[in-house]
């Protein structure tokens, strides 16, 4: 299995502390928030993992390296000037990440998730990470149901971790899912992959796990400042 790490996000949220340093390299408790999110992918025994980058991308190669201190060899998917989203990031980024399921993690969160508990392959399309809501998002994204299927609407409403294990197939006929909207003109194409997780929900091929650990979505501030601080402790 690869892996991708998405940090190629603005950090609009997070200035002035992104002014001049991406938001996956603010550090957390002596190091870079990416770099957790590295040594848990290689405790867990993969090789290739693929970071897409365009905010200050050339500080990943001169902080991360090709790797190899971890195990790992690091390939970088550039964006250009402006973020293709979550969805238009996958979709350029599968070149370098295979014909196999993959593991996907957002570069600006932070858990405690032993990713040995994800699959290797999902049932379906895609296998979501689910968290109880956090204050910033008290309407929680998705519903998860008591025999792990996760759909768009539902009782039990629960926010999206960014961690997840994907098919490549979850992105064909990614124009048909997504439509005219800004930013599907442009090469490469800009798209959010909300969409296409919906549409994979409502054929039922998304299933998903409730972790109910530790998780920070550290987009402010003050959230990186408490974890920060918690972690210290």
């Amino acid at each position: 299995m690869n892996a991708l790490i998405f940090a190629a996000g603005l950090g609009e949220r997070m200035r002035p502390l992104t002014d001049h340093t991406p938001k996956p390299l603010l550090r957390i408790a002596g190091k870079p928030l990416i770099v957790w999110h590295l040594d848990k992918l290689a405790a867990l025994g993969i090789s290739d993992v693929v970071i897409n980058t365009s905010w200050l991308a050339a500080q990943f190669p001169d902080v991360l390296g090709d790797g190899s201190r971890w195990g790992l060899r690091i390939h970088y998917s550039f964006e250009g000037p402006t973020p293709l989203e979550t969805g238009g990031g996958m979709w350029h980024a599968l070149h370098l990440l295979g014909d196999a399921p993959f593991l996907a993690v957002n570069g600006d969160i932070w858990s405690n998730l032993d990713y040995a508990s994800l699959p290797r392959e999902p049932v379906g399309d895609a296998h979501l990470v689910m968290v109880d809501n956090p204050a910033h998002n008290p309407a929680g994204d998705f519903a998860l149901d008591t025999t792990g299927q996760v759909h768009s609407e539902g009782a039990q409403r629960l926010t999206f971790a960014g961690i997840g294990v994907y098919r490549p197939r979850l992105l064909d006929g990614w124009q048909t899912v997504i439509g005219a909207v800004p930013g599907v003109e442009v090469t490469p194409p800009r798209f959010k992959l909300a969409p296409l997780l919906r549409a994979a929900m409502a054929r039922g091929a998304v299933t998903g796990q409730h972790h109910r650990g530790r998780w920070t979505d550290v987009g402010t501030p003050e959230r990186l400042a408490e974890l920060d601080a918690a972690l210290r402790r």
